[in-house]
């Protein structure tokens, strides 16, 4: 029910393994055993029966209660029958708390608390049958953050009465207050404190709230820690409590001055900026508003007094300051997704209550600083618009009802509500959410599924553009595995890779290392590679499609959706790393390292049927001299090389990978088919060898030849490059075949000929060739 209601149940587990025949045994004697140094005879009392244990704890004392386990109990790991220990009998067993299954503890024996009585069933005492629920909450449901919260949502999805326990407020012992300042009140608009004085800060935490704090993932640290933690857990309300005599003055809800520095609770000590919120008094900073407090201040076992403290932060304030230092911080978990407002006042009451009863002291009156509290603007809820959006149509009737189960404020008017949100729901703020409210309290099982009914029709497929799924699909084909990475990466990656001393920067990153938003997918691949090779795969081939990041250069055209905001270009690219072996291990193939040819080949599989110019290229990521730049149509499209030897050293890698990058508008676009006769005469091939300068690229001898060929011409291609003896110093010897053709009739000796000589000279002209003899 709580996850059809919206509340995803993770899971429901027992907080305790199945047991059995386990009582409450109180130690009467404790005496040593004649036979063992490290084992000790006990007479336990299990209410009305004393049974004679042998017992190797090292805590075990006269007059203490430990759980026994009689004869035949069956315990996770084993059964207690009567046996002999180093010959003395032993009626049982005294158990540890990992002997029940209860944690990993086996120091000594698990202590019960002094009032339980002996023979009483352990299960019932330390209410072992108690079920662990975990809740998997989606960030807009901060309001259920809190036991009353899931209480709250149970009865509205059950009807069942919500009884909530009252609260009394402490009557004031004391006349003292502590002033308070608010510096920012948009930030903070609600600040509430509290002097307790007398406490006593070394009282036990009751077992009962240890017991529900350590089930709910909160070790016990002090006994004011424990129930400022207690009342976040029943109430949602995160509160603090100071040692009050390290208050110098009154208390300053600010933003943190540039170069200010505060010791967090944790130990850790932060260099504070001046988007930081801060608790401090006129001397100094006391805590991170709605993280952590402070060091200096904390509440220790000498404390006898207390400021305790209950605050509203507008979730914008506290929002990714914990992410930013590193911390992980339930205050700060509860006040960025929104705390409620009207509770706060009431939290201090509830804490109060249980420290007297805990720790003692006496109370001044509750001092609060408030400002404008967020307004709950009413929502327009129409029954007609409802309808429409879930599928079922509902009545007035209905809605009303279902909107009192919700327990939200609302007048009606002809088929439409006017809704107030309450103050803990800071996610109803439009219609929508109004709906999605009728519609999971109505039940998304109820809603029937019908299949929509709509005119269906193909899609012309256009013949000059390519999708991005057959570009995927070429490199699948080529051995290449897809990747998905986040767009946010480390700012060192885009230093080293790309020469980016100034990334675009990420507000609210979700991890102190991803904060930057990435302009290559060059880092986020050579990633893959190294956790790859972390895990013993020595041949990796992976790409990645995805957009990447650059601040505008201001000549793109507006309607590019690869602009998708002022100031920023999002282009869309495809890139490629393979790493290891070219081919898999097989014994009809040589082992050979891939190399920058190989991935050439990968790249022009993509490009085909159009032919790119590959030209040397300077990149901060790449091996000067083994880049090359690619273009298509005279514009740049991507690069391809080997990884930096720095980089390669510095990532850690045994050999250096060939990544390449593609733009995709670049990479789509293909020439539309055309018709071409095919000739039915015998092709001429003739073989041309000619020596160039060193210097000279092939690719702008191919291209020459391709503008300035002779029309009998129809293919012309490089077979042989050849460097060495016969072959002038600084020369190089280029064999090109030639396939010449015609579609009307056989070539002559002499046509084949003329058009052989006329590329010669062409090669002559242009570039100084000469023929080799």
């Amino acid at each position: 029910m709580l996850t059809m209601g919206g509340l995803d149940v993770e899971s429901v587990e027992p907080v305790a393994p199945p047991f059995d025949k386990v009582v409450v045994g109180l130690v009467l004697e404790v005496a040593k055993h004649p036979n063992a140094d490290r084992l000790t005879l006990c007479k336990v009392d299990v209410g009305g029966s004393t049974l004679a244990i042998v017992c190797g704890a090292p805590n075990v004392v006269a007059g203490m209660k430990a759980p026994v386990a009689m004869l035949g109990a069956r315990l996770p790991e084993m059964e207690i029958k009567q046996t002999k220990v180093r010959g003395v009998e032993s009626s049982g067993m005294l158990c540890s708390a990992k002997e029940l299954g209860l944690s990993q503890d086996h120091s000594g024996l698990l202590a019960l608390p002094a009032e339980a009585l002996p023979g009483a069933d352990l299960r019932r005492v330390l209410d072992l049958d108690d079920q662990l629920i975990t809740l998997k909450l989606t960030p807009n449901r901060g309001d259920c953050l809190s036991l009353r919260g899931i209480a709250r949502e149970v009865s509205i999805l059950t009807g069942a009465p919500l009884a909530v326990p009252a609260v009394v407020p402490a009557k004031a012992a004391l006349d003292e207050k502590r002033k308070i300042l608010l510096q920012d009140t948009a930030a903070c608009p609600r600040y509430c404190g509290r002097i307790i004085r007398g406490v006593n800060a070394k009282a036990r935490t009751p077992d009962w709230m240890v017991r529900r704090l350590e089930r709910c993932g909160l070790r016990s640290i002090s006994a004011i820690v424990d129930i400022t933690n207690f009342v976040m857990l029943e109430l949602g309300q995160p509160l603090h409590a100071f040692d009050n005599r390290a208050i110098e003055g009154e208390v300053i809800v600010r933003r943190a001055r540039e170069g200010e520095r505060l010791r967090l609770l944790n130990g850790q000590e932060v260099k504070l900026a001046p988007d930081v919120l801060l608790i401090a008094d006129v001397k100094k900073p006391l805590a991170l508003g709605g993280v952590m407090g402070g060091e200096a201040s904390a509440v220790s076992g000498s404390t006898t007094e207390l400021f305790l403290e209950a605050a509203w932060f507008d979730p914008s304030a506290v929002a990714g300051r914990a992410r930013r230092f590193a911390l992980s911080s339930d205050a700060a978990f509860r006040f960025e997704r929104g705390v409620d407002f009207a509770s706060t006042a009431e939290a201090i009451e509830r804490a109060t209550q249980l420290i007297f009863d805990v720790c003692g002291g006496a109370a001044g009156p509750i001092s609060e600083a408030a400002a404008t509290l967020p307004q709950r603007k009413p929502v327009r809820l129409r029954s007609g618009r409802a309808s429409k959006i879930i599928g079922v149509q509902f009545s007035d009737e209905q809605i009303a009802g279902l909107l009192k189960r919700l327990q939200l404020p609302h007048a009606r008017s002809a088929g439409e509500f006017t809704v107030t949100p309450p103050s803990y729901r800071f996610d109803l703020e439009i219609e929508e959410d109004m709906v999605e409210e009728i519609a999971r309290l109505h039940g998304y099982d109820n809603i029937p599924s019908r299949p929509p009914q709509a005119a269906l029709s193909m899609l012309a497929a256009p013949e000059g553009r390519r999708t991005l799924s057959e570009l995927k699909r070429i490199l699948v084909d080529r051995e290449y595995f897809e990747v998905v990475n986040f767009s946010f990466v480390d700012a060192q990656w885009e230093r080293d890779f790309c020469g980016n001393a100034e990334p675009i920067g990420l507000e609210n990153p979700i991890a102190a290392q991803l904060d930057v938003m990435r302009s290559s997918l060059m880092g986020s691949l050579v990633a893959n590679l190294r956790f790859n090779l972390a895990r013993k795969l020595g041949r990796v081939r992976v790409f990645e499609a995805a957009r990447c990041f650059l601040r505008s250069s201001g000549g793109e055209d507006p309607s590019d959706p690869a602009r998708a905001l002022a100031g920023y270009h999002q282009p869309l690219r495809i890139g490629g790393l393979a790493y290891g072996p070219a081919a898999a291990e097989q014994w009809g193939v040589p082992v050979r390292p891939v190399d920058f040819y190989d991935a050439k080949g990968d790249v022009e599989a993509l490009l085909a049927p159009r032919q790119a110019r590959f030209a040397p290229f300077a990149h901060p990521g790449l091996h000067p001299g083994r880049a090359a730049s690619i273009s298509l149509g005279g514009a740049a499209i991507g690069w391809l090389g080997e990884l930096h030897p720095r980089w390669q050293q510095k990532y850690d890698l045994p050999q250096a990978p060939v990544l390449f990058e593609l733009d995709v508008a670049g990479l789509a676009a293909v020439d539309m088919p055309q018709y071409r006769e095919i000739s039915k005469f015998p092709p001429v091939i003739r073989d041309r060898s000619m020596e160039f300068d060193e210097g000279i690229p092939v690719s702008g001898i191919l291209e020459e030849l391709a503008r300035n060929r002779p029309p009998l011409v129809q293919d012309i291609r490089l077979f042989d490059f050849y460097r060495g003896e016969g072959v002038h110093r600084g020369k190089k010897s280029l064999a090109f075949r030639v396939v010449m053709q015609d579609t009307a009739r056989t070539l002559t000796d002499a046509e084949a000929d003329a058009a052989m000589a006329q590329l010669t000279e062409l090669l002559a002209a242009k570039f100084g060739a000469k023929l080799r003899t």
